[in-house]
């Protein structure tokens, strides 16, 4: 009698068995472990001063810590460049006759300012090339700087980041980056020339360090990552206490 029990049993346990099989087979067919992240772009566009949909200059809520080291924004937990150093290419071709070597120390200058407070080689080698792209439908595997005319009104430079943004923070990278600056606006030195251009090593630093994984904020001027800029501004050439904050936290010290 009781290896019959035992036989009844283990029969209705297989039928258990080969009923619930099928359904979790089903149900783990719509989450299919091991499935590649989606490549994403994150679009920034840098207004000037009374343009834009953003919290207004001076507006936004303050983080609760205190001090300015809380005073930066990520693209997102782990997103950052896996290998580095990161080259780029810098197209000089512009409206104002600026010319190619102005150019390439301005923004040369911007890279090195984020080198200068982590370890890690961020921003290497890069290259001259006048016929760059700036990519908006799909990346080309280039990081490039380049001049163009955004059709926006008050739009002094925009950056686009393209990675894996979503997925287990271990498998999150940026891929590329690509800077316009717009020609809407008379650009050069403004430690020179004032409020009669926009400074563009003060930009490039700005857009730079969305191409390393850092985004816009709006409750402290004094960042480079501040989302507001106006002519004459250099303040931005130099890293601020949550910039620097902010980069050390992706790359380290």
């Amino acid at each position: 009698m009781r290896d019959m029990k035992k036989l009844s049993f283990l029969i209705c346990l297989v039928l258990i068995v080969s009923i619930l099989a099928p359904i979790a087979s089903i149900a783990s067919a719509g989450k299919p472990n091991g499935a590649p992240p989606t490549l994403e772009k994150r679009v920034f566009i840098h207004y000037k001063r009374g343009y834009g949909r953003g919290p207004p200059p001076g507006g936004g809520s303050q983080p609760k810590e205190k001090g300015h080291s809380d005073h930066y924004e990520l693209l997102g937990k782990g997103v950052k460049w896996r290998e580095t150093p990161v080259s780029y290419i810098i197209d000089p071709d512009n409206p104002d006759g600026l010319p190619e070597g102005f150019i390439v120390a301005a923004i040369t200058a911007s890279a090195e300012e984020w080198d200068r407070y982590t370890s890690v080689d961020l921003f290497g080698a890069y290259s001259v090339d006048c016929s760059a792209s700036w990519d908006d439908d799909a990346p080309d595997g280039a990081n490039e700087l380049v001049f163009g005319d955004y059709p926006r009104e008050g739009v002094i430079a925009i950056t686009i980041v393209w990675g894996y943004f979503s997925g287990p923070p271990g498998l999150r990278e940026i891929v590329e980056f690509d800077v316009m600056f717009d020609t809407d606006y008379a650009w050069g030195d403004a430690a020179a020339l004032g409020g009669a251009v926009m400074d563009l090593q003060d930009i490039a630093t700005h857009e730079l360090g969305h191409g390393a994984g850092l985004g816009d904020l709006y409750y402290c001027e004094l960042e480079t990552m501040y989302g507001y800029a106006f002519y004459g501004e250099t303040m931005k050439r130099d890293l601020y206490a949550g910039d620097i904050a902010g980069i050390q936290y992706l790359y380290g010290k």
